[in-house]
C-alpha cells in the first residue's frame, strides 16, 4: 500500500519511462513482502530477499536496480514516520565473481569498432544497405548520438550555417506503436548538448535532405510534419523507432561478417575511442 503513495511523489520528478522501470522491480519486491506489514519486515528478510534474487539467477544490474527501489520506498517511509528503521540502510546486494573464462569470454568481444572496422561497416551501409541506412549509421559514429536522441532529431535541431547538432530530446514508445510516440528529456540533465558536426556529415544531412523534401511532396496529404530527419517509409513523418535501428545495424553486421554482438550503442562508444584516439581530452569528450 505505501508502494503506491511513494510512486505518487516519485512519478511527479521523472519520465514515464523511468515510472515504467520502477513498477517492474516493484513486481520483484511484492514477492516478498506484499503480505507483511511495512513496519514488520526486518534487515534479515530484506538481505535474505536479496540473497534469493541472486540464487534465481538475476543479472547483478537486474537485482541492484530493484535494491536502489526498495531503498527509496524504505526511506520516504522513514521520513514521513511511517517507520521508524529502515531494514535495507545495511543491506548489500551480492556480488558474483566471474570465473577466469568468463572474463577471458567478455574481453573478445569488444563494445566497439576499430577504425577500420567501421570504416568497413560504413562501407557496407552505403553500397548494401536499406533506405537511410547510410546516414543513420554515419551520424550515430560521427556524433556519439544514442539512438533515441537519433529517432527524436529534428531539422531544427541541426544549424547548417554553424556546423553544430543540438541534443535536447529523446525519443519513447514503450509499446512500438509509431504513432503514439512521446519526445521526452534526454537521459541526464548534462545530456542536453550543442555539438560540432563536420563537413563530411553536413554534406551527407544535405543530400538527405533533398531526398526527404521530395517523399515528402509525394506524401504531403499524409505527411506526418513534425520535421523528423529519419521517418518511417509506411508511416509518412513519423520518426523511425529505436528497434528499426537495431534491426537494420544486425542486417549489416551479418553481411559484413563483423561482429554480430554489437550494438547501435556500441558506436557511441566507438565514437569516444575514435576522440580519444586522436587526442582528445577526457573532459571534452565527456562534454560532448
Amino acid at each position: 500500500e505505501f508502494s503506491k503513495v511513494w510512486k505518487g511523489y516519485y512519478a511527479h520528478s521523472v519520465k514515464k519511462s523511468s515510472v515504467r522501470v520502477r513498477d517492474h522491480q516493484l513486481g520483484h519486491i511484492y514477492n516478498y513482502f506484499d503480505a507483511i506489514k511495512i513496519k514488520d519486515i526486518t534487515k534479515k528478510q530484506y538481505q535474505d530477499a536479496l540473497i534469493d534474487l541472486s540464487k534465481k539467477g538475476l543479472a547483478e544490474s537486474t537485482i541492484s536496480g530493484i535494491h536502489d527501489t526498495a531503498r527509496m520506498i524504505f526511506k520516504k517511509a522513514v521520513e514521513l514516520d511511517i517507520i521508524k528503521k529502515d531494514p535495507t540502510e545495511y543491506a548489500r546486494p551480492p556480488r558474483k565473481r566471474p570465473t577466469l573464462e568468463e572474463i577471458e569470454a567478455s574481453d573478445d568481444i569488444p563494445k566497439y569498432l576499430e577504425k577500420e572496422e567501421l570504416n568497413e561497416f560504413l562501407q557496407f551501409a552505403n553500397n548494401a544497405g536499406m533506405p537511410d541506412d547510410y546516414m543513420i549509421f554515419l551520424l550515430l559514429s560521427y556524433t556519439g548520438l544514442r539512438a533515441g536522441e537519433l529517432c527524436a532529431l529534428q531539422w531544427p535541431d541541426i544549424d547548417f550555417t554553424e556546423k553544430t547538432l543540438t541534443v535536447w530530446k529523446t525519443y519513447y514508445n514503450p509499446n512500438n506503436n509509431i504513432r503514439l510516440y512521446e519526445l521526452q528529456p534526454p537521459k541526464t540533465t548534462a545530456s542536453k548538448r550543442t555539438i560540432e558536426i563536420d563537413d563530411k556529415v553536413i554534406a551527407e544531412l544535405k543530400i538527405h535532405q533533398a531526398i526527404q523534401n521530395k517523399a515528402k511532396m509525394k506524401d504531403r496529404d499524409v505527411w506526418h510534419d513534425k520535421n523528423f530527419v529519419f521517418t518511417v517509409k509506411k508511416h509518412p513523418g513519423y520518426p523511425i523507432y529505436i528497434k528499426h535501428i537495431e534491426n537494420r545495424m544486425a542486417r549489416l553486421l551479418r553481411l559484413s561478417g563483423l561482429n554480430l554482438d554489437l550494438t547501435p550503442h556500441s558506436l557511441r562508444h566507438t565514437h569516444t575511442s575514435l576522440l580519444a584516439e586522436a587526442g582528445v581530452s577526457l573532459e571534452e569528450i565527456m562534454e560532448r
